[in-house]
């Protein structure tokens, strides 16, 4: 996925020409088949480029995630039940007592500030309005509730995704969904539970990092299904773990570039799809608050002896 600074520029000059939409190269839809192979990251309906894909960032190696018994009883031993709800407690203890593949998705640490990445993990149609803007999804995802959202790629993938938990350092997503596209015989069904960890630091500079991980609990309730994924499970884990990685690092670049850029990534939020009045509202306000956060840090600094 290009940076966004790239995209920018190049919305800077199809605003000067009178243009009104931005067109991109082909993509390839995470979403697409998200329950059978595993990929409803956290349910952003997370979607990357195909060159990106040519480049080897859909199945390049490196650091890659953890899928033990012991890392997995952690993770379920960290979720806060009672604070849930008890219809929560007993969705979410259904899967992750029994998922079909279990993945912890390798630990990124990112350049962000805490506000903006606590923005777009609990509005995740903010991302998808930008790649759509960018041209490079066909995501439709559309808010059903302050908490639900639904989302189709167009290709046989349906998904309502619940965030039924949230605090400044964990979130869990439940999802729901099926696939009925041209790479199985008849509909898969699934279920995902996705536990979004975050904590924070701040550098003698003021500068946030942002340090996170995602547990991912997939469920299918096809058998044949079943046997794919886990036959598949090295596979479907690696490109988990990549694409977690691509869309963390574009979180970071929105938030770099509203400190470096704050008009353009404003004029970018006015003309955002799939968001609401009040979302893009929102959004515009956290742009300005970072651009804002990074002028005073940068006053700090220079005052420093």
């Amino acid at each position: 996925m290009r940076p966004i600074g790239w995209w920018i520029n190049l919305f800077s000059a199809a605003a000067n020409s009178g243009e009104t939409s931005v067109t991109g190269g082909s993509i390839r839809t995470i979403v697409r088949a998200c329950l059978l192979r595993g990929l409803v990251i956290a349910a952003m309906a997370v979607a990357t480029s195909r060159e990106s894909c040519a480049e080897g960032g859909f199945f390049r190696g490196g650091d890659g995630g953890e899928s033990s018994a012991s890392v997995r009883d952690a993770a379920i031993a960290s979720l806060p039940m009672q604070r849930l709800t008890r219809d929560a407690q007993t969705q979410i203890m259904s899967i992750v007592q029994s998922p079909t593949i279990y993945r912890r998705l390798p630990t990124q640490a990112i350049d962000c500030d805490r506000d903006m990445f606590l923005f777009l993990s609990r509005n995740p149609e903010v991302l998808v309005g930008m790649w759509d803007l960018m041209g490079i999804t066909n995501v439709q995802i559309r808010r059903t509730g302050q908490y639900q959202m639904e989302a189709v790629d167009g290709s046989g993938t349906k998904c309502r995704v619940d965030l039924v938990y949230g605090d400044p350092n964990m979130h869990i997503f439940v999802a729901s969904g099926s696939y009925d596209g041209t790479m199985v015989a008849k509909p898969i069904e699934g279920k995902g539970v996705f536990i979004l960890t975050s904590r924070y630091s701040l550098s003698a500079e003021g500068r946030t990092t942002v340090t996170g991980t995602i547990d991912t609990f997939i469920q299918l309730e096809n058998l044949g299904a079943d046997l794919v994924a886990r036959t598949l499970s090295g596979l479907i884990g690696r490109s988990a773990d990549n694409n977690f990685i691509e869309t963390a690092r574009f979180i970071a670049q929105v938030s770099q570039a509203s400190e470096q850029n704050p008009t353009k990534m404003l004029d970018i939020a006015s003309r955002l799809p799939q968001v609401s009045e009040t979302t893009r509202q929102e959004f515009e306000t956290q742009i300005t608050n970072v651009a804002r956060t990074d002028e005073q840090r940068r006053s700090r600094v220079a005052k420093l002896p």
